[in-house]
């Protein structure tokens, strides 16, 4: 597996911890570098995943698999609140799907 293979959740070091951002891998327990650029914080996480890499091969023989993700899922909701939905969704001259998605990411920024 490659560096690329694996996502990394980048987020900023509060000031009166440093500053700064960290990058970690959802994949890879523990894995995570810092710098004082988001740029800088890439590069050094290259040098954490080798290291994680070369760690783990000694210690298990093996490395996690990446999570994937086929950008569906289902939920299931009260018909009201479908209906409610899909109406919003034809007043805003969008499908329903684009509406919740809009909706999911709203309230993703707001967290």
């Amino acid at each position: 597996m490659k560096f690329e293979d694996y996502p990394i959740n980048v987020s900023p070091i509060p000031a009166d911890e440093g500053g700064g951002y960290m990058v970690s891998f959802p994949d890879l327990p523990g894995c995570i570098a810092d710098g004082n650029t988001i740029e800088e914080a890439v590069i050094e996480a290259h040098d954490a995943f080798d290291a994680w890499v070369m760690a783990e091969q000694e210690d298990k023989g093996k490395l996690p698999v990446p999570k994937t993700y086929s950008g569906q899922f289902v939920q299931r909701i009260p018909k009201s609140l479908h209906q409610q939905l899909d109406r919003r969704a034809e007043i805003e001259g969008v499908s329903l799907n684009q509406l919740a998605t809009s909706f999911l990411a709203q309230g993703l920024s707001r967290h």
